[in-house]
């Protein structure tokens, strides 16, 4: 098989493909078009978030037989077209879910404790103790939207914490020994902190708006480390104003593309809401990170090498 790399990624991925007998070709600069003209060439793909392979690229390639996405979701591929052409789609959410996990958990402590706020001060000479009075886990309720790979890794790192987990996911079954799946009523009625674990589809696009926000009993924290599309900024900034809202650790943004690299650039003028967040002393962001260690990255390329080697192993036994 011949693969052609997109994106830089662990070196044991262009490795591990190697000793596969794949001959594998890298491209990291050229356009999206100049690879169109040259797709027909390949049998896989291996990327990140570099471009959309949309249905007109898809129609390009010809000889594709897998994609492989380094990343815990594949909503930058037309997926309905690519299964029509039987094409194997391989994401890597065991990869970097320990390390999504890990970020949820280290963000709320963060902000329940104040740690940037009290650094920033006696960096300044300002030594405020009760001013820097924090708040605790135990005793609390953490609702996970979403139960997959990354949702459970966080309710794993919350077990000690004496807190209670609940869960929501629209697949039935899902909950464990770290959190008990419950229906979305139950979420709303019980929940003191809320953490995203969902994937991008038209089901979570735009999911946390006001009429939603609205339905929780309680005044809620939010955690989200799965999808900026997933919250309405707007919502939000007025659900931090009022109170319903009492704190946000947001690793994603609404307003991230492909790329978020050139949000700050001299000719993007920032979102007025997003200026009102950086703002905020409620608020706590990361630039999309949260699964981006030393260690998912050799685990993420790991991960994409295990699932191409048994796609082989598959082929071949079909054969």
């Amino acid at each position: 098989m011949k693969v052609l790399f997109l994106d830089t990624n662990h070196p044991l991925l262009l490795d591990g493909l190697k000793k596969l007998h794949m001959d594998c070709d890298e491209d990291y600069s050229s356009s999206k078009t100049t690879v169109e003209n040259k797709i027909h060439l390949y049998d896989g793909i291996i990327i990140r978030s570099r471009f959309q392979i949309d249905r007109s690229f898809l129609e390009k390639a010809t000889k594709l037989k897998f994609i492989g996405r380094v990343g815990a979701g594949l909503e930058n591929i037309d997926i309905d077209f690519a299964m029509s052409k039987n094409i194997h789609l391989i994401a890597a959410p065991e990869g970097n879910r320990n390390a999504v996990g890990e970020h949820a958990l280290g963000m709320i402590l963060s902000l329940f404790n104040k740690f940037n706020k009290a650094d920033t001060e006696i960096r300044n000479g300002q030594w405020l103790r009760e001013d820097n009075r924090g708040i605790e886990l135990e005793g609390k309720t953490i609702g996970l939207i979403g139960y997959g790979n990354m949702g459970k890794a966080f309710a794993k790192k919350l077990k000690g914490f004496d807190c209670e987990v609940i869960c929501y996911d629209i697949r039935e079954g899902l909950g464990d020994e770290n959190a008990r799946q419950v229906g979305i009523n139950e979420l709303f009625q019980k929940t003191d902190i809320l953490s995203l674990h969902t994937p991008q589809t038209d089901l979570t696009k735009q999911m946390v708006r006001a009429s939603f926000i609205d339905r929780f009993k309680n005044d809620i924290y939010v955690i989200n480390t799965a999808r900026g599309s997933a919250i309405v900024t707007k919502d939000l900034v007025s659900a931090l104003e009022s109170g319903k809202i009492k704190g946000a650790c947001l690793d994603v943004l609404e307003y991230e593309k492909s790329s978020f690299e050139n949000f700050f650039s001299k000719e993007n003028t920032l979102p007025e809401d997003f200026q009102k967040l950086i703002n905020s002393d409620k608020v706590l962001l990361s630039p999309h990170v949260a699964g981006w260690t030393v260690e998912s990255k050799r685990k993420l390329a790991e991960t994409i090498v295990h699932k191409v080697a048994a796609m082989l192993d598959q082929h071949n036994s079909i054969k």
